[in-house]
């Protein structure tokens, strides 16, 4: 079983970024800050969608957190992580003896989050077989752990996230049309980071503060030319791409890591799109160090 298919976690507001940080300032965030608010008003299944590093989990925590549920479990389970013979075994739980290796019974991920939230990632990535499973568990919320017989009720909130459009995946018939039509009474399109630059200097400046913390390093403040920089990029691998950077700024204490980096990407493209990206731009100085009252 792969060590991080399955966590439990109990979500603290204050382990998660600030409100402006999370949904900024674009209209698109905006948009994505009413649907979270009417999600908030109900329990029923919440659907996050969007590229890969927009942000899934951490809406489905602020979410969690923000609920009637937020004091029980957050239980977050990795469909993309395993087959899905373990997925169902850690979905649904294991009676005794049900499988060659089940020398005892082992609850499932909805028993797990009871009284709380259940976080599928990636739920594009579930078989049909099992999906039929996990339909009924939405239908009726009953269900019964592999290999058993009894009945059980799922006293949890669902939220799923999904990185591929399941609209072309019911087209394929690789997902179900009844299930889609079960997680969309709430359902959220996070937008790339392409399409907020608005937001990238305050996210930024959120994980200069954060990343100094956990390297125990000096926090930094980036040049204004690192930030045009940073926000004229594309991005495709959004906030875990640009966290990435960041980190790397924090680690080595400069951001010359980042200009030779991006003048060695940029000057290896040949579209004139791309070129706009000017690599006059990208001579980029030391970061500073921000200076707190109590420095010397």
């Amino acid at each position: 079983m792969p060590a991080e298919a399955t966590q439990s976690l109990r979500v603290n507001l204050a382990q998660l970024p600030h409100e402006r940080v999370i949904f900024g300032s674009t209209a698109a965030m905006r948009e994505i800050r009413v649907k979270v608010e009417d999600a908030l008003g109900n329990s029923g299944p919440l659907l996050i969608q969007g590229e890969s590093g927009t942000g899934k989990e951490l809406i489905g925590l602020f979410v969690h957190a923000h609920s009637i549920l937020s004091a029980g479990p957050f239980v977050k389970l990795n469909c993309a992580a395993m087959s899905n013979g373990l997925l169902e075994a850690e979905l649904f739980g294991v009676e005794k003896d049900a499988l060659t290796d089940a020398s005892e019974c082992r609850r499932g991920a909805l028993e797990t989050a009871e009284g709380g939230t259940l976080f599928l990632d990636e739920i594009g990535e579930m078989d049909l077989a099992l999906q039929v499973r996990f339909f009924e568990v939405l239908r009726n919320g009953h269900f019964s752990r592999v290999g058993g017989k009894e009945e059980r009720i799922a006293h949890v909130r669902v939220i799923c996230t999904a990185r591929c459009d399941l609209e072309v995946a019911v087209a394929q018939r690789t997902f179900r049309q009844d299930l889609l039509f079960a997680l969309s009474s709430n359902r959220i399109q996070l937008p790339p980071l392409r399409e907020r630059r608005e937001d990238i200097p305050l996210i930024c400046n959120y994980l200069l503060e954060k990343l100094a913390h956990i390297y125990g390093k000096p926090t930094l403040k980036v040049s204004e030319s690192a930030l045009e920089i940073l926000q004229q990029w594309r991005w495709p691998g959004n906030m875990r791409e640009l966290e990435n950077w960041i980190a790397r700024i924090v680690v080595f204490g400069t951001e010359e890591v980042l200009g030779l980096e991006f003048a060695r990407q940029l000057g290896t493209m040949s579209t004139v799109g791309q070129r706009k990206h000017r690599i006059v731009h990208l001579r980029l100085g030391t970061a500073k160090r921000v200076r707190r009252p109590h420095d010397g």
